[in-house]
C-alpha cells in the first residue's frame, strides 16, 4: 500500500501554507468563534498534530464552537464550515477551480495557468474533463479486461484464503490509470512497477516542507523526492512524444495532445490525473469491498439489481446509469469512509455565512468529514446504509458537497466507473466475507486510507 506520509495533517493545511505564500495580504476573519492560537508562530498547528489529523481537529473544533468556526495557521485565521446549510451559503456564489487539483499543482510547483485568468482555467478544466470522458469511452473494454483478470484470480483462491484488498486493488487502480491515461506502454508490468516506485516516493514527501521544513533539512530525502519527481516528469514527457509521433487517439494524453495546451501543461495534467486517479480509485474500491463484506444483505440486493439490469451480459458504459442501487452503494461508501474528508476554497471576494463576514483572501475549509457524519443531515450516520440514498434530501446533500453532479472531482468520476465495473463483475460471481477480529483504522489524509492492510475471504456464488 502507498505510504501517504504527509506528517499528521491533511492536504488543506498544506494548501493553507501555499495560500499564505501566494496571498500575503489576506486580512483577519474577525468575529468568528474558534480556538485561540496556542503558539504565536505556528497558531494551532501543534493542536492539529496532537489530534492526529486535521479531520479529527475539525471534529473537536465544530463540537465546541458550532458549524462556523475558526482556528489559526501561523498568524492567520482560517474559517471552517461544518454543516450543509453553511456550505450551501458559501458554495453557491463561490464556484471556482477544483481545490484538489489546485493544491496538488501548487505542491508540485506547477504554476502554469494560474496567471491566465478565469477563462483559461475554465477552458483547461473542460479539456481535462473531456479527455477523461473520451478515454473511458475508448478504453472501456480494457477496464473490463483488467477487472476480469482480478476476479478470475480471486475465483481460484481457496475459500479460507485471506485476500488483501489494499494490495490487489491498488494494483488494479495503477494498471487501469496508467494504461488508460498513457497507453499501451504500461501493459508492461516493469513500466507499472517503475511508475509505482516514483509515485510512492512523491506522495511520501509531498507537502512536508510546508509544515516543518524537514525535507529541506534532510539532503538524502530531498534528493530522493526530487529524483522521483524528475523521473516521473521525464517519463511523462517521453510518453507525450511517443504518442504524438504515433498519432493515436485512445488515451488521456492523446486528447490533451489534440488541444491547444502546451507540452508543459500536458505533462502537468498527466501528472495530476495519474497521481490522484490512482489514489482515489484504489481507495474507493477498497472501502466499497470492505463495507460489502460486512453486509450479506447489501450484497444480495446489489446482486439482484445486477441480474435484473445486466443478466449474464458484461456491463457496458451506457448501462452504468441504470444501476441505481450500485450508485447508492458507492455513494454510501464515500460517505461512511469520509473518502475525501476536507476541501478548501480561497475567499476571492468578501463574503458572508449566516451573520459572519468572511474577508477577501481568507482560506475557507469545508469540513466534509464532519458534515458526512452529521446526525442532523444523516440518520444513523455511522451505519453503512445504501438505502439512505433513496431519499431526495440525502441525494441533494451529497451533490451539494461535491460528490455527485457537475461539481464532482473528475478523478472521482473516473473512480466510480472503475468501481462499478468491479462490483458488477465481482458480486455476480463471488460472495465477500469479513475477516473476524479485524479492526479497521483510518488515515484521514488527502484520501481516507486504511492504516493497515485490509483482508477479506471470498466464496463462489452457487
Amino acid at each position: 500500500m502507498l505510504d501517504f506520509a504527509i506528517f499528521a495533517v491533511t492536504f488543506v493545511i498544506i494548501l493553507v501554507g501555499a495560500v499564505l505564500y501566494l496571498y500575503p495580504s489576506s486580512r483577519r476573519a474577525s468575529g468568528i468563534p474558534g480556538f485561540n492560537p496556542t503558539d504565536e508562530k505556528d497558531g494551532n498547528l501543534q493542536d492539529i498534530v496532537n489530534r492526529g489529523s486535521l479531520h479529527e481537529f475539525l471534529v473537536s473544533l465544530h463540537q465546541e464552537f458550532g458549524s462556523v468556526a475558526s482556528f489559526w495557521f501561523g498568524g492567520r485565521p482560517v474559517v471552517s464550515l461544518g454543516s450543509v446549510h453553511q456550505l450551501q451559503q458559501h458554495i453557491n456564489p463561490n464556484h471556482s477551480t477544483d481545490s484538489f487539483e489546485t493544491m496538488l499543482k501548487s505542491l508540485l510547483g506547477y504554476q502554469s495557468g494560474i496567471g491566465g485568468g478565469a477563462n483559461e482555467s475554465v477552458i483547461r478544466k473542460k479539456v481535462y474533463e473531456n479527455a477523461i470522458n473520451t478515454m473511458l469511452k475508448n478504453n472501456f473494454s480494457l477496464v473490463l479486461k483488467l477487472v476480469d483478470e482480478l476476479v478470475g484470480k480471486w475465483r481460484s483462491f481457496p475459500e479460507d484464503q485471506h485476500t488483501p484488498l489494499c494490495a490487489h486493488l491498488l494494483g488494479l487502480a495503477l494498471k487501469a490509470v496508467t494504461q488508460l491515461a498513457l497507453g499501451e506502454r504500461f501493459r508492461d508490468d516493469t513500466e507499472v512497477i517503475s511508475f509505482r516506485k516514483n509515485h510512492d516516493a512523491i506522495w511520501s514527501e509531498i507537502g512536508k516542507g510546508y509544515l516543518d521544513g524537514s525535507l529541506e533539512k534532510s539532503s538524502s530525502r530531498k534528493e530522493r523526492y526530487e529524483k522521483a519527481l524528475s523521473e516521473m516528469e521525464s517519463m511523462l514527457v517521453s510518453v507525450e512524444k511517443e504518442r504524438k509521433a504515433q498519432r493515436r487517439q485512445t488515451a488521456f494524453v492523446d486528447s490533451l495532445l489534440q488541444s491547444s495546451l502546451t507540452e508543459r501543461q500536458i505533462m502537468e495534467d498527466c501528472m495530476v490525473f495519474t497521481l490522484a486517479g490512482s489514489v482515489i480509485t484504489a481507495n474507493l474500491c477498497i472501502w466499497a469491498l470492505h463495507f460489502l463484506s460486512t453486509s450479506e444483505e447489501v450484497q444480495d440486493k446489489l446482486y439482484q439489481e445486477l441480474e435484473d439490469v445486466l443478466g449474464s451480459d458484461p456491463i457496458s458504459l451506457d448501462k452504468i446509469a441504470q444501476l441505481t442501487y450500485c450508485q447508492q452503494v458507492l455513494n454510501e461508501t464515500v460517505r461512511t469512509a469520509k473518502l475525501t474528508p476536507v476541501a478548501a476554497r480561497l475567499q476571492e471576494v468578501e463574503g458572508k455565512v449566516d451573520q459572519h463576514v468572511i474577508p477577501k483572501e481568507t482560506l475557507v475549509i469545508y469540513a466534509l468529514g464532519v458534515v458526512l457524519q452529521d446526525s442532523e443531515t444523516w440518520r444513523t450516520p455511522y451505519r453503512f446504509d445504501p438505502d439512505r440514498f433513496k431519499e431526495e434530501s440525502a441525494r441533494k446533500s451529497f451533490c451539494l458537497l461535491g460528490f455527485s453532479g457537475n461539481q464532482t472531482c473528475p478523478e472521482l468520476r473516473f473512480a466510480y466507473t472503475v468501481a462499478t465495473v468491479l462490483l458488477s463483475t465481482l458480486v455476480r460471481q463471488l460472495k465477500l466475507h469479513q475477516l473476524k477480529g479485524q479492526v479497521m483504522e483510518v488515515r484521514s489524509e488527502l484520501v481516507s486510507t486504511p492504516k493497515d492492510e485490509t483482508w477479506i475471504t471470498v466464496s463462489r456464488r452457487s
